[in-house]
């Protein structure tokens, strides 16, 4: 895969598959961007669980934040990586441990190592590399451009209301189950 360009298509059709997203490198510091991102990712409807060993056991946005990925109790379809390129390789490591396996690796905006990706996706996990999912869900949402964003995306469809009938969504509809 070409990870110098992803379609929206594809991003679309990742953020519209998963549910449940691992946010390695988690902070409790509201002004970090792991920090919005969290919140506006369980604003979304996703089921976030925070991963930071320094906080491991507190509570964050209302979460409980684990030491690490294999002590989430619940399988996970995401792994959002917060965390440096050369961190990335060890959690993706610690990720293709799961069982059962995630099926998305996400590193986040200037976060890139190839070697991962290359082990990832040889295990069937789809990767996507410096970007960011709240950035990408606000492009393909028209969120983006209500502070000023272009997203590249040129539509004459109508965005869909979360469920909140507050914010825009992927036009998934309301998320149940949780």
């Amino acid at each position: 895969m070409n990870h110098d360009s992803y379609s929206p298509d594809l991003i679309r059709s990742i953020l519209q598959s998963v549910k449940t997203i691992a946010l390695v490198g988690a902070s409790s510091n509201p002004v970090r961007p792991s920090y919005f991102v969290l919140k506006y990712l369980l604003d979304k409807g996703y089921e976030v669980f925070p991963v930071n060993p320094g906080l491991a056991g507190q509570e964050l946005l209302g979460r409980t934040v684990y030491g690490s990925l294999k002590d989430i109790p619940k399988p996970i379809d995401m792994v959002d990586i917060f965390r440096n390129s050369e961190a990335a390789g060890p959690i993706t490591e610690e990720a293709l441990a799961l069982d059962p396996l995630p099926k998305v690796i996400w590193m986040q905006l200037s976060v890139r190592n190839d070697e991962a990706a290359a082990k990832a996706e040889a295990a069937g996990l789809q990767v996507v590399m410096n970007r960011c999912p709240k950035m990408e869900y606000g492009k393909l949402s028209g969120e983006w451009a209500w502070v000023g964003g272009h997203s590249g995306i040129i539509s004459s469809r109508k965005q869909a209301l979360h469920e909140s009938g507050k914010m825009q969504s992927l036009g998934l509809g309301p998320r149940k189950g949780y």
